[in-house]
């Protein structure tokens, strides 16, 4: 079987995130989905200029954010100006949005159950609320991957201690929409390195003990 053509490329850009008062350094994951001529961006953080070099000369499809948090959507709007490329958010991540870019819109809504196919490979939009109400990842199976923006990381759930989030939401989501994957699906986050949900999925119990 010829593997698909599609590749994932991956950046890391440095900003800072802040909520509620507050205000902490960050480094993010920036992903890249496509081929040499298309591709969708997974998280517009902090730099548009190293995303836009990351692109390069290919037909970028969409901005994909995997929820409203200030530090993954910074440079969305200036990537979308630079290349006319539509930004896609789940709708009720938009007061988070509007926190950030009160004067600019997300162009397209994002949905459970969304299809979005770059390189001929399916990306599928899973809600997964609970690090924010519209929190998404994204699951393309033919690489077996899945982006889990702030839902899931080595070593446990997002964070939850801030306002529109919910550790039990968050829980659910990752019990009901992730953990369901198969094991040896790949885990690329928003922040850190990545793991796989078999490595994670024994350690749900503790999570839960944990209560964070």
């Amino acid at each position: 079987m010829t593997p698909p053509p599609v590749r994932v490329d991956h950046l890391v850009t440095s900003g800072t995130f802040s909520l509620d008062g507050g205000t902490w350094e960050v480094d993010n994951n920036v992903w890249l989905i496509g081929d040499d001529h298309e591709v969708y961006v997974i998280d517009a953080a902090h730099d548009a200029d190293a995303i836009a070099d990351a692109i390069g000369d290919r037909r970028l499809l969409g901005i994909i954010c995997t929820h409203g948090h200030d530090d993954h959507i910074d440079a969305a709007p200036a990537l979308a100006d630079r290349t006319g490329a539509p930004i896609l958010l789940h709708p009720e991540d938009e007061v988070l949005w509007r926190m950030r870019h009160p004067d600019r819109a997300p162009d397209q809504p994002l949905a459970d159950g969304d299809v979005l196919t770059v390189a001929g490979t399916e990306l599928r939009v899973l809600h997964t609320p609970g690090h924010s109400p519209g929190a998404v990842c994204l699951h393309a199976p033919a690489l077996t991957t899945v982006f889990s923006g702030d839902t899931l990381f080595q070593g446990g759930p997002g964070a939850t201690g801030r306002s529109y989030s919910s550790f039990p939401t968050i829980i659910e989501s990752i019990r009901e929409r992730l953990l369901t994957l198969p094991p040896e699906t790949l885990v690329r986050t928003g922040h850190g390195d990545s793991t796989a949900i078999g490595d994670e999925a024994p350690h749900l119990d503790e999570w839960i003990a944990r209560g964070h």
